[in-house]
């Protein structure tokens, strides 16, 4: 099966989106907010590869074009932002504040973490990026010496966790506007909090992806400071 698998170009690829199908079809099905269809299909992979005894190398040789759509899919995320702007030039000091907040709160929690479970520096560094979009969060992790599978994974699970409780953490905190609640699942939940966004609205929607770019930018400057602390 592995030799299978390698010589296809595509196999790993038609697996994954297979998977991703039929984890949108359950959610819709269910309604469920824990049936994310990113969750569902990292599931469904990861048993379809023990179960047909794959390694990892030959199935990732012939999935990896799909991770060629992750930077253009980020751009686009511009486009309801661009449809915002007028609510974004009547806001901007407030939502530069907010994702600013943000961005430390996510990185300060990670020291805090850190210290409490005894984290050596690489240790520690790998999971600095968890909020930030994988494409930003690996060239960091990277520059800092982390350990960059590690943080890709972290990154997934921080999103998966994001979208499935964001819009219920939001409601019981009583966290209406929306471009607060936008704010806050991009800035900490990246493209997958992004995603759930906007499900709820267009503002949510254009607000988080508003988020991503900055959190990114601000993570990137302010990393560097948070890694020295340990």
């Amino acid at each position: 099966m592995n030799e299978l698998i390698a010589a296809s170009a595509s196999t790993g690829a038609v697996i994954s989106l297979l998977a991703y199908f039929f984890g949108m079809y359950l959610k819709k099905k269910t309604g469920w907010n824990f049936m994310n269809p990113l969750l569902i299909s990292i599931i469904l992979v990861i048993l379809f590869l023990l179960v047909f005894h794959i390694d990892y190398s030959s199935y990732n040789t012939s999935a990896r074009y799909i991770s060629w759509f992750l930077t253009p899919a980020t751009v686009s995320l511009a486009i309801p932002l661009y449809q915002q702007l007028d609510r974004l030039k009547a806001n901007w000091k407030a939502i530069l504040v907010s994702i600013f907040a943000g961005c430390i709160a996510s990185m300060g929690s990670v020291f805090a973490l850190a210290i409490l479970f005894g984290f050596n520096h690489q240790q520690y560094v790998t999971f600095l990026p968890k909020s930030i979009t994988t494409a930003i969060g690996m060239g960091v992790v990277e520059e800092m010496g982390g350990i960059t599978p590690i943080t890709v994974a972290v990154i997934i699970v921080t999103g998966i966790f994001g979208n499935i409780i964001g819009e219920a953490l939001c409601k019981a905190l009583k966290i209406t506007d929306p471009v607060a609640v936008g704010l806050a699942l991009g800035t900490s939940a990246h493209a997958i909090g992004t995603a759930k966004a906007m499900e709820l609205g267009e503002t949510e929607g254009a607000m988080s992806s508003l988020a991503i770019v900055t959190a990114g930018i601000i993570t990137v400057v302010c990393a560097n400071f948070f890694a020295m602390l340990l």
